[in-house]
């Protein structure tokens, strides 16, 4: 469950970068930065940094709640299964298993062989001359 532990610091990185902004806002009424940088004679505005930070606040709401939409989006996607078309095994990571293995190694299940009833139907439509076709279509022997 790394995903969700990662979607979290993303949001905090993201909560903690608009509070930095907002304490700079402040910061720069309460210790008159300009003075202090650059010289000279400012006076404090109030009323501008509460603006400041009201537009920050509104800027962050926009961000945060895409931010989490798309979060929501990229963990859906993520839970898709990649299955090869052609040989069936399944992507885990860079990992290319084979079904069975991928069943083992995931959720500790073993796993059986069995006929669906739409396959068992083809191959008792063939009439058991010793082929049979695969899922994919390709003939066999």
């Amino acid at each position: 469950m790394a995903a969700p532990r990662a979607s979290e610091r993303i949001l905090w990185y993201e909560n903690l970068g608009f509070l930095a902004l907002i304490l700079l806002f402040w910061a720069n009424e309460l210790l008159d930065l300009p003075r202090l940088l650059f010289g000279g004679k400012t006076r404090m505005n109030w009323r501008e940094a509460a603006l400041e930070s009201l537009l920050t606040l509104a800027v962050w709401l926009v961000v945060h709640l895409l931010t989490r939409r798309l979060l929501a989006r990229l963990h859906y996607l993520e839970r898709f299964l990649k299955v090869c078309a052609w040989c069936r095994k399944i992507g885990e990571g860079d990992d290319w298993l084979p079904m069975e293995q991928y069943f083992l190694r995931k959720f500790d299940t073993k796993t059986s062989h069995g006929i669906c009833p739409d396959c068992a139907e083809k191959m008792l439509g063939q009439g058991g001359d010793g082929e049979r076709s695969d899922p994919g279509g390709n003939q066999r022997l």
